[in-house]
């Protein structure tokens, strides 16, 4: 058997040009552990390899290398874009990593002859007009309802608004101008837009004034009653800007980011604040991965690359850290065409803000802390209750459907003293006796861990059913025709009607149930991830069931294909559309006769 080569580090480090590039550290597995950039690749790779002055975590590292790969660049800037896009694909053991894959939400307001108010998420155009963007979705929420409350603009879908013929209840609840059924001018409502993209703006000074000029004119004509509509809408608006601390009648667009670190654990957590039109929109905190034994400098500039390289970035940047600045500002700026600034050392307003994303970022830090001792504590007592020494990782299923239609099951992955939710998945079941759970369960678990029988994946440390000793006995007969014989199973039953801390732990093969205490943190643990993994598949389960329905009870009908069945639903957005509509509005739909309509109606009701 050929002796494998031992890697000479030096010789190879004394080798590269000194150059910008990138390098690429792997394992004895091939697995890039490392991806690093330089401007200049001998410095920089053979640093790593000195005999003093490495940092705990970077000799561990340095420890596993058995090779380097490394690329040249034309410059930094280029070895700064190929780094991010590594790191992000390779996703290695040493590099700090920040997960959030999500594109962030938007208020949208549509080119249309109404204008419409509504949500959005996703690539921008330049065919509506485009607010944002806000840190989550609840204050995207939140904005919307204002705006409803004080500019009462329209926020149905088009096949709602085009299909109308008496206001909805937004209307009463005056929500809505009712545009719908042309109870407010085009004229008059293209105002209330023109408010609502000043407000949105930041530039809350000009919407009072306009409205209070309307209010006078209002009241210089004796219509009172409009007078009084107009007093509230800028009562409402005073409300709203006093809550702003960052309005000071200037629109400024900026990100205020903020570092903290337990030196304890060394966990790190970074704080991002969005200020958009001069108005806080609200803050969100991010703990990367791997940030054992880097400073909060260091998580700063990952941040910055992961964050925002490829994605829209504000005129302002404030950080927290004194990070390396030069070669990020130019190619944000290349990237978002207009002129990027990271400021480093904030004055006057600017430095308040810093001081408040510091805060958010430390409470923030706290309250994971908190949080994964309370986690700590509840999967020991776990593994002590069970006697499962290294219990680490759990994964639990759950069978949900109605009277057998649209079967669904979940599993949810615990791992890391907190649920996994991009490991989670649903599996839909068919080829089974309707409401068959045993059947159900058999299939979900064959499906999941039939790899892991063929070497490939992870055995978790416990697998949580979801059901009583039946149940159990279907998993252990599934787990043993795998080959999986040593797997730690249980089932959770509930208990005396059903009453939360009275649940039985099954193991296989076990005459008598386990009951915990209903105080017992372990308890608490496995009710949490199995209401976890009950929720999970009822959410799947509802919206299969939900298509399934909207599909059939058209596909049903004779002389109604897939084409008028796409026209039907696109017209009355969706198949509760459809149910109240009249006959003559089903007739209007593209394709649809009258006698057809009728023959629609009359399957339909």
């Amino acid at each position: 058997m050929p002796i494998e080569p031992i890697f000479d580090a030096k010789a190879f480090a004394s080798n590269l040009p000194a150059q910008s590039g990138v390098y690429r550290m792997l394992n004895g597995a091939g697995q890039v552990i490392y991806v690093g950039k330089a401007i200049n690749l001998k410095k920089r790779v053979s640093s790593y390899f000195q005999k003093t002055g490495l940092p705990p975590r970077t000799q561990l590292m340095v420890s596993q290398i058995t090779a380097i790969e490394t690329t040249v660049t034309r410059s930094e800037a280029e070895a700064l874009l190929l780094e991010n896009n590594l790191i992000k694909a390779l996703t290695p053991r040493y590099n700090i990593l920040f997960r959030d894959d999500k594109s962030y939400p938007y208020i949208i307001l549509t080119e249309h002859y109404f204008p419409r108010l509504g949500f959005y998420r996703g690539a921008l155009d330049k065919q509506h007009h485009y607010f944002g963007p806000f840190p989550n979705v609840g204050v995207v929420r939140e904005s919307i309802q204002l705006l409803q409350k004080v500019f009462r603009i329209r926020t149905c879908e088009d096949s709602v608004f085009s299909n109308r013929t008496r206001p909805c209840l937004l209307y009463q609840i005056k929500r809505c101008s009712g545009p719908c059924v042309h109870l407010i001018a085009e004229p008059v409502y293209r105002e209330d837009i023109k408010n609502a993209e000043l407000f949105l703006q930041g530039k809350q000074t000009e919407v009072l004034k306009s409205i209070a000029e309307k209010m006078q004119q209002a009241a210089g004509h004796l219509d009172y009653e409009q007078a009084a509509s107009f007093r509230d809408q800028i009562q409402a608006l005073r409300k709203i800007r006093e809550k702003q601390f960052v309005d000071n009648g200037k629109a400024l667009d900026a990100d205020i980011i903020a570092c903290a670190q337990d030196e304890g654990s060394g966990k790190i957590c970074v704080n991002l604040a969005m200020v958009r039109g001069g108005r806080h929109l609200g803050d969100k905190s991010f703990f990367p991965q791997n940030a054992e034994g880097y400073d909060p400098t260091t998580a700063m500039e990952a941040f910055l690359a992961q964050h925002y390289l490829n994605r829209s970035v504000p005129s302002v940047i404030i950080a927290g850290e004194k990070i390396h600045r030069e070669v990020l500002q130019i190619l944000l700026t290349q990237q978002c065409g207009h002129k990027v600034a990271i400021s480093l050392n904030p004055i006057s307003e600017r430095r308040k803000w810093l001081e408040m994303a510091t805060e958010n970022a430390q409470l923030a830090l706290k309250q994971m802390l908190e949080r994964q001792i309370s986690q700590e504590e509840r999967l020991q007592a776990l593994q002590q209750a069970l006697d499962i020494a290294g219990l680490a990782r759990i994964e639990c299923f759950d069978i949900s459907h109605t009277l057998g239609e649209a079967t669904v099951a979940s599993c949810v992955v615990y791992d890391n003293f907190s649920m996994r939710n991009s490991e989670y998945r649903r599996y839909n079941i068919s080829g089974i006796t309707p409401g068959d759970d045993y059947a159900a369960m058999r299939d979900v678990l064959s499906r999941r861990y039939h790899k892991v029988a063929e070497g490939e994946g992870r055995l978790p440390d416990l697998i949580l059913i979801d059901g009583g000793k039946g149940q159990v006995n279907v998993a252990q007969e599934v787990l043993v025709e795998l080959g999986l014989n040593d797997a730690n199973l249980l089932g959770v039953a509930k208990g005396e009607e059903r009453k939360p801390g009275l649940e039985q732990l099954i193991f296989p093969g076990m005459k008598k149930p386990l009951q915990l205490p209903k105080d017992h943190p372990g308890l608490h643990l496995i009710q949490q991830i199995r209401d976890e993994a009950h929720r999970f598949a009822i959410q799947g389960h509802r919206a299969r069931r939900g298509k399934s329905r909207t599909s059939s009870s058209l596909e049903q009908i004779s002389g109604i294909g897939a084409k008028r069945r796409q026209n039907l639903l696109a017209r009355f957005g969706g198949l509760k559309g459809v149910l109240i509509a009249s006959i003559e509005e089903i007739q209007q739909t593209e394709g649809i006769s009258r006698a057809l309509a009728e023959k629609i109606y009359k399957e339909l009701h």
